[in-house]
């Protein structure tokens, strides 16, 4: 299970189930994925075919809507 958090430009951004206690989001479009960690920061975990400019697009919109991430993860996670 994969639950969406929101859906950004042609990206899903969400979290899958069964993972790392970490804090985190997992971000997926046409062209490629990322993963960003939440916690201690909001840094670039590993990304896959994206490009530095979208990258960087990513991480604003993850900081954008952190407070929204954050709470469904407590929401998913507990």
């Amino acid at each position: 299970m994969s639950p969406a958090v929101y859906r950004e430009k042609g990206y899903k951004f969400f979290f899958y189930s069964n993972e790392e206690q970490r804090m985190h989001v997992h971000v997926v479009g046409e062209d490629g994925e990322a993963k960003f960690w939440l916690e201690p920061e909001i840094t670039l975990a590993k990304s896959y075919n994206l490009s530095v400019k979208e990258l960087n697009k990513l991480e604003q919109s993850v900081r954008d809507h952190e407070n929204e991430i954050r709470a469904a993860w407590q929401k998913h996670f507990g």
